[in-house]
């Protein structure tokens, strides 16, 4: 992939919660997200309110090459809701290349960054405005939302990362998952379904 628009900056834009200049820009639906969620009546709720084009969230990327050495920077925005007790959350990834590593600047909003090596222990950087989360090598990791407006993002990791999301399902969830608290506002429960990984 040859360098796009090299000569000009991306810029945050907080009003439409943009990159402007970017490269590209995912977005994941509501339908895309069966069987991330552990109630499944809920999520079926959902998907009905929503439909199955509702946007969960989305992420803009500059991505100016996918060689070793280069940068892929980013803005993740995720939606705020409830899925039965469960905060809305991303589908989280294993870099395929473990052992590169990834920041999280918080823009806006109230959320978690939820982090799990392979062998199962759990570590969480709460994130609110200002905040940075890193992301050390070998880290399972997934955005959750537990405000009540977007949680804003930007993000950048080595270009020749890629992704693993299939270590996630493969163990049917992280190990903990994020739960509304009456008396905290979100906690950590355990997992019922998790499988412990080799």
């Amino acid at each position: 992939m040859q360098h796009v628009n090299e000569d000009l900056p991306t810029t945050y834009d907080s009003g439409t919660t943009e990159l402007k200049n970017r490269t590209g820009r995912y977005t994941k639906t509501v339908g895309e997200l069966e069987g991330l969620y552990r109630d499944t009546a809920a999520y079926a709720e959902w998907l009905e309110t929503a439909g199955s084009d509702g946007e969960a969230y989305y992420v803009d990327e500059f991505r100016p090459s996918d060689a070793e050495g280069d940068l892929i920077h980013g803005l993740s925005v995720l939606h705020p809701g409830t899925v039965g007790r469960e905060y809305v959350m991303t589908r989280g990834h294993l870099h395929a290349k473990s052992d590169r590593a990834e920041i999280y600047h918080c823009m806006s909003g109230h959320g978690l960054m939820l982090m799990e090596t392979v062998a199962g222990q759990t570590h969480v950087v709460e994130l609110r405005p200002g905040d940075i989360a890193y992301v050390p090598p070998h880290s399972i990791h997934r955005s959750v939302n537990v405000g009540d407006e977007d949680f804003v993002t930007l993000f950048t990791y080595p270009a020749d990362s890629g992704q693993n999301y299939g270590i996630i399902a493969d163990s049917r969830g992280m190990r903990h998952i994020a739960v509304v608290d009456a008396q905290n506002g979100w906690a950590l429960e355990e997992n019922p379904d998790y499988v412990v990984r080799d």
